[in-house]
């Protein structure tokens, strides 16, 4: 898109408007349909290495077009085809037409798909782990700052008792090592869904290994391995269990809420005016209050925070439909749910790490409040 005509079509903000450039790109069309071309590779070279006739010159020339996508080829032959696996395959066979005849050899469409979108689904929770562990330490530091600062407890939102500005930090960072848990768990769990065939039989493989068991299981070992997976999964349909995808984005989920609850006591406290995130030296609070410090991280944390808590209703219904080995109804959804609960995750992360390296305590209005309400605290019964 050139020019004046970005701003003549609908952009998702999550893109244009927030997302970092590493998980932008991991869920580009350049970087899926390389991995597609990289995944014809593995699989030729797999055939090659157990018997089948595919030559070294073959596989050289796949290799020396694994980037070149003629987008605007592929984007031709899909409208004519109405399939976008076999518009690829023809613009990846248009430059390698010596290879042609054994691109995709034996696979299913989902070879690919499926393969490529368990490899974004690991890459995406690489990209999130470092910035969450980044959070994590900001905000320890902030609660290591503050442990011994005396400031109102809350329940109800009401004053309580006596805690500190450290232990309300600490509330977060534990709700937040848990997420960190989570994600690395769930990220541990993907497998590869290896070569399995059309319906996952592997009948196509067992045909062109003469009915040998043995090397198409090894065929799917050695995909699995090049593809950078430990474990394939040994039972799928025609796609692996969307049930995965349930995993990797209700864990996203449980971070969305744990983003809210941070953000909004945030906001709680910024209303106080005893601690606020960031504000930048020209930063507008208010177009017509030029006063006011409105908590707008914060908020935005909030309001992309539910979005991602609401994601995770596709793939829990996308689940609950596939028919037998699959049905197709779940592709154009999972082209949206899976990239914008990463995309939005990411955001969020980045956002909360401005907030947590720049808060701001005000330790006169925390002891003026204590001071408000220590009459009545001296009044609990004993």
């Amino acid at each position: 898109m050139e020019g004046s005509d970005k701003f003549t079509m609908y952009r998702s903000p999550l893109v244009s408007r927030y997302a970092s450039k590493e998980m932008a790109y991991n869920f580009s069309d350049k970087k899926k349909f390389t991995a597609w071309r990289r995944l014809w590779i593995y699989l030729a070279k797999a055939e090659k290495a157990l018997g089948l006739p595919i030559s070294d010159a073959q596989i050289v020339e796949m290799e020396s077009h694994a980037d070149d996508i003629d987008f605007a080829m592929a984007a031709e032959e899909e409208r004519r085809l109405r399939h976008d696996v076999m518009a690829h395959v023809r613009t990846f066979a248009h430059c390698c037409p010596t290879a042609a005849p054994i691109i995709h050899l034996g696979a299913t469409s989902c070879y690919v798909g499926d393969n490529t979108d368990l490899t974004t689904l690991r890459d995406g929770f690489d990209i999130l782990l470092p910035k969450l562990a980044r959070v994590i330490d900001r905000l320890a530091n902030f609660a290591e700052k503050y442990a011994d600062l005396p400031t109102l407890g809350f329940t109800h939102y009401q004053p309580a008792q006596l805690t500190t500005v450290g232990k309300h930090a600490c509330l977060w960072l534990q709700d937040l090592a848990m997420d960190l848990r989570n994600l690395q768990r769930a990220r541990k769990d993907l497998r590869c869904r290896g070569v399995k065939g059309t319906i996952a039989t592997q009948a196509s493989f067992l045909q062109l290994f003469q009915g040998d068991h043995d090397k198409v299981e090894e065929l799917d070992r050695l995909v699995t391995e090049m593809a950078g997976f430990k474990k394939s999964y040994l039972v799928t349909g025609q796609t692996y269990s969307r049930e995965v995808d349930v995993d990797s984005l209700s864990t996203l989920a449980i971070l969305g809420a744990t983003f809210h609850k941070i953000c909004t006591d945030i906001r709680l406290l910024a209303n106080l005016k005893e601690i606020e995130e960031p504000f930048e030296k020209e930063q507008i609070g208010s177009s017509a209050m030029p006063y006011k410090r409105n908590p707008m991280r914060a908020e935005r944390c909030c309001s992309l925070a539910r979005h991602l808590v609401a994601l995770l209703a596709d793939p829990l219904q996308t689940a609950s439909v596939q028919w037998l080995e699959r049905t197709l109804d779940d592709s154009a959804n999972r082209r949206i749910s899976l990239p914008e609960s990463f995309l939005t995750a990411d955001i969020i992360l980045s956002t909360l790490q401005n907030i947590t390296e720049g808060l701001v305590v005000y330790p006169k209005v925390i002891e003026r409040r204590i001071c408000q309400e220590l009459p009545f605290m001296a009044t609990l019964c004993v």
